[in-house]
């Protein structure tokens, strides 16, 4: 071999060589995601690494995204091991491993106690989960009116759509990965980014829907909780969900049990792991994997741009569903209760409920909104979880 053909072999070798216009793209696209994370500070600990691994999944010739790797031995197939971040996806995402372990880090640092203070509001935390199954629907609607478009969704892809409403990252990823692993790149992506968006895309739907006097609404301060029902509330939810709702057992029971080894005041070195050490090692993780499937040939899709649309539809739908039942549940309370902290019920924790009192606090310096916006906001993570079990259920048997 001459010079020049050593200097072809390595030219054909090289990235430059191989790049697609839609890699360019989606390297584009991972370093976009990254900026968001690190100068806007939107969801830093999750865009960051989907961005990073996004660029990776679109280097050319290595195939770093890949799960397995077919090689030609002879006249044989042989099948490897795909790349790093493939790997990482096919451990953690395909097994459902990851989300589980961030809910159970999730419990552990998650106070129940102003939803068991006022249970009334594990009702808006319900309610805000009623944009999932109207993006589903309207998934569906997309779907077949302008199917010819690109927007082929069908019941197993409208049900991991509309999750994103639910504002909870690890449980879109656990359902789409199980329901429609194809379109997980752009469900995490949309979930995470309306996560991030939380202070700009709440507050107009607030004041849209309150008005001056609903916001300025004092609330009594909660009573305590005593430690013996921080102890019993996550095995009564855990033995509610066996019996009425199995599979939504998988997220439950993560979460339950991480908020059990924190309540309960003996296992202090556990809890303090999965609150720091095991989080923040499987976030980082997750991120990536979740950032292998922002391949060019998965991502740059019309279907993208519809999950985008949808899942903005489902989050704003949630946030005035649980505003518009705290304003229904005045008509009937002897003390009524500020309808701010109805938006809280998206799982967005605590980012939601620091909105809540942020719009309460403008419209009245004096309101403290901050704990009971809590309640709704951590009914909304437990409501997030039974809509994903529920989907689970019921996809499967009308043939998703």
């Amino acid at each position: 071999m001459n010079i020049f053909e050593a200097l072809q072999t390595f030219w054909f070798s090289t990235g430059a060589a191989n790049f697609s216009l839609g890699q360019a793209v989606m390297i584009f696209i991972g370093l976009l995601l990254i900026y968001l994370g690190i100068k806007k500070q939107f969801e830093p600990l999750l865009l960051v690494p989907i961005g990073f691994g996004g660029i990776l999944a679109n280097v050319p010739v290595v195939e770093l995204a890949s799960t397995t790797l077919n090689r030609i031995v002879g006249t044989e197939i042989v099948t490897e091991l795909g790349g790093f971040i493939g790997q990482i996806y096919g451990f953690g995402i395909e097994t459902g491993i990851f989300p589980l372990l961030v809910f159970m880090g999730v419990g552990a640092l998650t106070d129940f106690g102003p939803l068991i203070a006022n249970p009334k509001t594990a009702l808006l935390g319900a309610a805000a989960q009623f944009g999932i199954f109207t993006t589903l629907v309207g998934s569906l609607a997309l779907s077949k009116y302008l199917g010819f478009l690109g927007f082929d969704f069908n019941l197993a892809d409208a049900a991991s759509i509309g999750i994103i409403g639910g504002a909870d990252g690890p449980t879109a990823i656990f359902l789409s990965s199980k329901l429609s692993p194809h379109l997980l790149g752009a469900i995490a992506v949309a979930a995470y980014s309306y996560m991030a968006m939380v202070p700009i895309v709440q507050p107009p739907i607030m004041r849209l829907l309150t008005n001056k006097t609903e916001r300025e609404i004092k609330m009594e301060q909660l009573r305590s909780v005593s430690k013996t029902e921080r102890i019993i509330f996550p095995l009564a939810v855990l033995g509610i969900c066996i019996i009425l709702l199995p599979t939504a057992t998988p997220l439950i029971g993560a979460l339950m049990f991480g908020n059990l080894i924190k309540e309960c005041g003996v296992m202090e070195r556990l809890a303090r792991a999965a609150q720091n050490e095991m989080i923040n090692i499987v976030t980082i993780l997750l991120g990536l994997a979740v950032g292998s499937k922002l391949s060019a040939g998965q991502f740059l899709t019309i279907r993208t741009v519809g999950i985008l649309m949808l899942g903005l539809l489902a989050f704003a739908i949630g946030t005035a569903t649980g505003i518009l039942l705290a304003k229904l549940m005045n008509l009937f309370l002897r003390h009524p209760i500020n309808p701010l902290i109805g938006a809280a019920g998206v799982s967005a924790v605590p980012m939601a409920a620091r909105v809540a009192n942020k719009v309460g606090k403008e419209a009245n310096p004096q309101n403290y909104l901050l704990m009971h916006a809590m309640g709704p906001n951590v009914a909304g993570v437990i409501g997030s979880a039974v809509a994903a079990g529920v989907l689970l259920a019921v996809v499967p048997v009308f043939g998703g």
